[in-house]
């Protein structure tokens, strides 16, 4: 006898697999956390122009290097998906991998970043800027731990050549992570 597939993962009412569906549903949920805190970070921004003097003390190159990682990480991401339409699933693994090397890249220099600020005296009780700066690229960060965990959990399956349309579905919330940091990085490290 085959191997026992659950129907949510093999139902296509809409000729989109229902496991698709429910990413996508979950994307959206995202877009309301996160562009809930976008929308509060640019009305206080707008309304306190002393915000440009804390935002001043951001790290450009730092942030510009985490863009660049997390761009990156998302070209593996891709490759996964396209090893994963081939069939080949040890390949799909192992840019997976690649792709969890750029988040873990990505939090260690954030995790630098911040014991840098902190060492400085810009902590979250400082200001409103830091506190958003803060809240915002930690909720963010805490997306990208639960990205790589996802990836990790993926990569075990496609390794066996199993599962293979998950490398999709857990790329496409990697995508998310990665537009997501697209919006933070000009907000809170160059808009000054």
């Amino acid at each position: 006898m085959g191997a026992f597939k659950p129907i949510a993962t093999t139902r296509q009412a809409t000729g989109v697999l229902t496991s698709k569906l429910a990413v996508w549903w979950l994307l959206a949920s995202e877009i309301v956390i996160f562009g809930g805190i976008l929308a509060a970070y640019l009305m206080h921004r707008l309304a306190h122009p002393e915000w440009a003097e804390y935002a001043s003390h951001t790290n450009e190159w730092i942030g510009l290097t985490n863009t660049f990682v997390l761009l990156t990480s998302s070209l593996t991401a891709v490759l996964a998906h396209q090893a994963a339409e081939r069939g080949a699933g040890r390949e799909a693994a192992t840019y997976l991998l690649y792709t969890v090397g750029g988040a873990l890249a990505f939090l260690v220099i954030k995790s630098f970043e911040w014991y840098t600020e902190i060492s400085h005296g810009y902590v979250i009780s400082s200001n409103g800027f830091w506190a958003f700066y803060y809240t915002a690229a930690g909720v963010h960060a805490s997306h990208v731990i639960a990205g790589a965990v996802a990836m990790l959990w993926v990569a075990n399956t496609a390794r066996k050549n199993q599962e293979l349309h998950r490398v999709e579905n857990v790329g496409l919330y990697w995508h998310f992570v990665d537009i997501v940091w697209i919006f933070l990085f000009p907000l809170l490290y160059i808009a000054k």
